[in-house]
């Protein structure tokens, strides 16, 4: 496996991971129970694994 293809693969991992960072978080936001808040720091990863996301994806396409 040569350098590009795991940066694309490392890109394409990194979106799966906020796009469902995302959804995690809109369901948190319409929860029934407003007690129950979780733990988890959605917006957080979900920036986060974007930023990879797009990072991997500039390197890839410059490599």
């Amino acid at each position: 496996m040569t350098a590009q293809h795991f940066l694309w693969t490392a890109s394409a991992s990194a979106l799966t991971l906020a796009v469902g960072a995302g959804l995690a978080e809109h369901r948190r936001q319409r929860r029934k129970n407003l007690d129950s808040v979780g733990w988890m720091p959605w917006n957080f990863i979900q920036a986060m694994a974007g930023l990879v996301a797009i990072l991997a994806f500039a390197y890839a396409m410059h490599v």
